[in-house]
């Protein structure tokens, strides 16, 4: 391991090699990762919406839209933190080749999830437009979603990142997001609020996963509300994310140095 210190010079450099990587292919990720949400937005907002009209007084599709917004935000930060960095990882030795230059490995791990983030982003700000010139987002307050969606493509980039590092075959990939993702974006007042339907104990279980607060958080700014809960969602996520990076990190230095099978 290098014993250098981390240098945003060297960060940006890998940042700039996937972005140049990207921008040939742009098209083929966005379909994804961006017309998802858009069809659940559609199918259950427009279509499941027009028998479920309200929910605690809001639109059906104003209630449903926060959380797609973070769902594209998801898909873009977890299928970059997933897939692709394993593939860079153990099929195309990326890093190795990238270790024979001055960057060290910390240096990649911060300028993979950089742009892991950066992706999160752009579907998250794309879907807030579509959402915005559909009526869906009214109040001033959304701009907080600003800050939210990068910082919960931090979030869900760290988790894709350590388990993508973690797992021996990417045949494991499978439960990751059958097992892990799908139930818990279900269950994180995704379609409904889960404290009017489930028992205490699903709720509980559901407050500690990273989804529920980053859909508590952006619902509250889509509609402009707010409740002293909150600032738990906000704490959960700001003390998550270092934790997780570390971990992703360290995950990550390991996998690279184990000896070849």
């Amino acid at each position: 391991m290098s014993g250098e210190g981390i240098r945003w010079r060297s960060i940006t450099a890998v940042w700039w090699r996937n972005f140049h990587f990207y921008r040939h292919s742009w098209y083929l990720n966005v379909l994804p990762n961006f017309f998802e949400p858009l069809l659940y937005l559609l199918a259950l907002g427009l279509g499941l919406g027009w028998y479920v009209r309200e929910i605690h007084g809001i639109a059906y599709v104003v209630y449903l839209t926060p959380a797609l917004i973070m769902m594209a935000t998801i898909n873009g930060a977890s299928f970059e933190a997933t897939w692709n960095i394993y593939v860079r990882m153990n099929r195309d030795r990326r890093y190795d080749a990238i270790l024979t230059t001055p960057v060290n490995e910390h240096e990649i791990v911060c300028g993979e999830l950089l742009w892991a983030i950066t992706r999160a982003t752009l579907y998250g700000l794309a879907f807030l437009i579509v959402a915005a010139l559909f009526g869906l987002v009214t109040s001033l307050t959304v701009l907080w979603l600003l800050p939210l969606i990068p910082l919960t493509g931090y979030l869900l980039a760290t988790i894709g990142m350590s388990y993508a590092m973690w797992i021996p075959t990417m045949d494991l990939f499978g439960f990751y997001w059958t097992c892990f993702m799908t139930p818990m974006f279900l269950l994180s007042d995704t379609f409904f609020p889960i404290a009017d339907r489930l028992p205490s104990w699903a709720v509980a279980i559901a407050q500690v996963t990273p989804i529920l607060h980053c859909v508590q958080l952006a619902r509250a700014a889509s509609l402009g509300t707010w409740h002293p809960k909150l600032i738990g969602d906000i704490a959960y996520i700001l003390l998550a994310i270092p934790l997780l990076h570390w971990l992703a990190a360290r995950l990550f230095v390991r996998r690279l140095h184990r000896p070849a099978r």
